[in-house]
């Protein structure tokens, strides 16, 4: 009753706080109880005596008002003091807090039927796993980790609405493309709402003229270069077959063109992103150059669907290449393979891509019936040349004659297009032939995804493969060897788990040693959230994540991928 009493007299008083409250909270706390104290003073008149017991009880406030101001963070007079840190660690990170009751998971559901109707929905046990673990990344948890539901948005609307109901409802979300993502990317660990784009597939507009395209997420690389290739149009970032746009720009992936062409950010003009309250915005016009605001574009590149979701992206484009032939050069060892590509990067050679294969790869590549070619089983340089059939003769003839330089065992070219493609169709499959070194079915796989200085990338390929030989475990390397970047494919069974996790640890912190990254083109999902700190320092992560935070309050976006929200989260 006093605290009521308290309320209505400063509602009729309508006392203001003053700017600097946060900075002097006592002094004002002392004009208000002098105000307080002075107004309900009984006056020198006559009296039933209500205002002396008004006043008794305004003069004893000083507790209540105490208590409103330091334990319900000054919910009477404004807000409590907020950070003033630039930086958000993980120590001061309240957890997030979902509601993924049946009850609440139903009610979403019954949103969703009626936003996109019953075919809009996916409750299918097997599609649901599928959306969250892979071969090529399993989740955590195996198959328990899984999504409670999948949604197929077809617009910009119907995602803006979805994430709207889960930000209401307080259900985490994943949005999913092609499903090619390594590192547990698309884990569903919280048992969140996938967002499948696969129907968000259109190619809005071709500009042929200002040589740039609008997409939906949905639509996949390969699939927009034969649309565009008839327009004698190309968009070069080439990461693994069946990535699709969306997923290419969350991941900030690169490829076997980034050599040449460069990662997919470069290749992005502007983005439409659906922000984790639903809220839509537009991250520049169309033009190739632009210093309007802060770079919102880059921003969303690589940020895993972490800050928001990506549903219509404005790529740039370039001449389709032409008369494009590819050659492959074996070579005694991986330091020769290297020393020839070094000395092709700095006779500044414009091949189209220049990636390594060491011995192991190319065995399994022969193996695996992948490649109709038979080729030689050492470690190896795939090249592609394009231009006019002059300069491709001349690309051909200079990059052979220093791969002599440095050794080479063997130099074949595809002399017309169709054996080109038989070449390259063995690098671009790789990832599969790789996959049939497990010993058994159940086996997993775990890669690395290291990039470091060109003239460090043979030591790291050796030492790689040393570690790997040494554990006992099956595994083989290849790397984007034009810009330092290298994988290692591993494999292992359940006993063999922590062996594997070991090696990809000791590679890693390797690969800081050299100055390099941990992943080149990958990203960190939930795999590399702790070697993310040791490369770039707990500040740098911090800032990370008071960005996350700044454009995610509840954490419902992808929550604990690239940096961890929570400390116990596995792995």
């Amino acid at each position: 009753m006093t605290r009521l009493r308290v309320f209505r007299f400063l509602a009729q008083r309508q006392l203001r706080r003053p700017a600097p409250l946060q900075s002097q909270p006592h002094s004002y706390y002392k004009r208000l109880v002098s105000q307080t104290s002075e107004a309900s003073r009984p006056k020198q008149k006559a009296s039933d005596g209500s205002d002396h017991f008004l006043g008794g009880v305004f003069v004893g406030t000083g507790a209540v008002l105490t208590v409103l101001y330091y334990s319900d963070g000054l919910s009477l007079l404004g807000p409590a003091p907020k950070s003033t840190t630039s930086t958000t660690p993980l120590a001061s990170l309240p957890a997030p807090s979902y509601d993924l009751t049946d009850k609440n998971i139903q009610g979403a559901k019954t949103d969703f039927v009626a936003l996109l109707g019953e075919d809009g929905i996916d409750e299918n046990l097997r599609a649901r796993i599928s959306r969250s673990s892979t071969d090529w990344s399993p989740a955590p948890h195996g198959e328990l980790d899984r999504p409670c539901l999948i949604v197929y948005p077809t617009t910009t609307e119907d995602v803006s609405q979805i994430v709207k109901i889960c930000h209401r409802r307080r259900i985490p979300i994943i949005g999913f493309g092609g499903g090619t993502s390594l590192e547990s990317t698309l884990a569903a660990i919280h048992g969140e709402v996938c967002i499948d784009f696969r129907r968000m597939n259109k190619v809005i507009e071709v500009h042929d003229k200002d040589l740039d395209v609008v997409v939906q997420p949905g639509v996949g690389y390969v699939e927009l270069n034969e649309i565009l290739g008839k327009a004698g149009l190309f968009f070069p970032p080439d990461p693994g077959p069946g990535a699709q746009i969306g997923g290419m720009i969350s991941q900030g992936c690169s490829g076997t063109s980034a050599y040449r062409y460069g990662t997919v950010k470069d290749w992005v003009i502007g983005l439409t992103v659906v922000l984790a309250d639903g809220t839509v915005i537009k991250t520049r016009r169309r033009p190739k150059k632009s210093s309007a605001g802060y770079d919102l574009t880059r921003l969303f590149v690589g940020s895993e669907c972490t800050l928001g979701l990506v549903t219509e992206a404005t790529l740039k484009l370039t001449n389709k290449p032409e008369n494009v032939r590819v050659a492959v050069a074996a070579f005694p060892s991986n330091q020769d393979a290297v020393e020839a590509a070094v000395k092709i990067v700095q006779k500044g050679l414009p091949v189209g891509a220049l990636e390594l294969l060491d011995g192991l790869s190319m065995k399994t590549i022969n193996n695996s019936g992948y490649c109709e070619k038979d080729l030689a089983e050492a470690p190896s340089l795939f090249l592609k040349f394009s231009g006019s059939e002059t300069v491709v003769r001349e690309q051909i003839q200079q990059v052979h004659a220093l791969a002599k330089e440095a050794r080479c065992l063997s130099f074949q070219f595809g002399k017309d297009e169709a054996e080109s493609d038989a070449f390259w169709h063995a690098r671009k499959t790789m990832l599969w032939s790789l996959m049939t070194m497990k010993k058994n079915p159940d086996d997993k796989f775990v890669g690395t995804d290291n990039a470091v200085p060109i003239s460090r990338l043979a030591d790291i390929i050796d030492i790689t493969n040393r570690r790997i030989q040494e554990s006992g475990l099956v595994g083989a390397c290849c790397g984007h060897v034009g810009d330092g970047n290298v994988h290692a494919a591993i494999f292992y069974n359940e006993a063999e788990k922590e062996k594997a996790e070991k090696v990809v640890l000791e590679v890693e912190r390797l690969g800081i040693e050299m100055d390099g990254t941990i992943t080149g083109e990958h990203g960190i999902g939930l795999e590399k959230r702790d070697r993310l700190v040791d490369e770039l320092g707990e500040d740098s992560v911090d800032t990370m994540r008071r960005l996350k935070v700044a454009l995610d309050p509840l954490c419902l976006l992808n929550p604990e991928k690239v940096v961890r929200l929570t400390a116990n989260t596995s792995p």
